[in-house]
């Protein structure tokens, strides 16, 4: 009965270990493509960003720009590439995050990432107070994370304005708002995002390896003194 209990909490323990390890590690650098740039991936939104800041440009021309994207990793090329999305709606203005326009909304792949992955602050917090944190370069873009390319401007996303078709959603990285704009008239920065993941989780793989050969040898061990 102990050596049952053992094993059980042999297991629990493990399990605890693979769960803690994945849920601190939400961003991760997956390493270079064949042009130097990274991939990181988002373990909490389950997609993988392009670490790569595409130059001022039209919605239209960004968009086919992520779409002919085609990227080679370790062997591997990868062409499902897209501008990130957000989530459409009536244009409502607010600071407190529930809105579709304003700031602390983490609804969209860009909010998502700029407050919740990185930790960033918007200009004003969800009270409608000025944080202090936009007094000078990179303004509230403070934290980067494993991004190289990240920058405190105007982000296109992929994502129409329902409402009334010739906007789109964007979001500015140098102040965490967001808001949507008339697409030929806005030349903005892109990111380019996919889905899933583009190597199997190593940390998983490895306990479980782990775990596995330490029950063995414990199963081993039992058996001799069995014996």
């Amino acid at each position: 009965m102990k050596r049952i209990r053992i094993l059980i909490l042999m297991t629990m323990l493990t399990m605890v270990l693979v769960f803690s390890l994945q849920a601190n590690a939400a961003l991760e650098n997956r390493g270079t493509d064949s042009l130097g740039n990274r991939l990181i991936y988002d373990s909490d939104l389950n997609i993988t960003w392009y670490d790569y800041s595409s130059s001022n440009d039209t919605w239209q021309n960004q968009m086919d720009w992520a779409d002919a994207l085609s990227v080679d990793f370790d062997g591997n090329v990868y062409d499902d590439w897209r501008l990130p999305s957000t989530v459409d709606g009536p244009y409502v203005f607010g600071f407190d995050g529930t809105t579709t326009g304003g700031f602390n909304i983490t609804s969209s792949e860009m909010g998502h990432l700029y407050y919740t992955e990185l930790g960033n602050l918007g200009y004003y917090n969800t009270s409608g107070n000025p944080t202090g944190c936009s007094s000078s370069w990179p303004y509230c873009l403070t934290n980067t994370g494993p991004f190289t390319d990240l920058q405190p401007v105007y982000y296109h996303s992929g994502t129409e304005y329902a409402d009334y078709t010739d906007n789109a959603w964007a979001f500015l990285a140098f102040n965490g708002s967001q808001f949507n704009y008339n697409k030929e008239d806005a030349d903005f920065y892109a990111l380019a995002v996919r889905p899933g993941n583009v190597v199997p989780e190593p940390i998983s793989a490895t306990l479980f390896v782990v775990g596995g050969a330490t029950l063995v040898a414990w199963r081993n061990r039992y058996a001799k003194k069995k014996g």
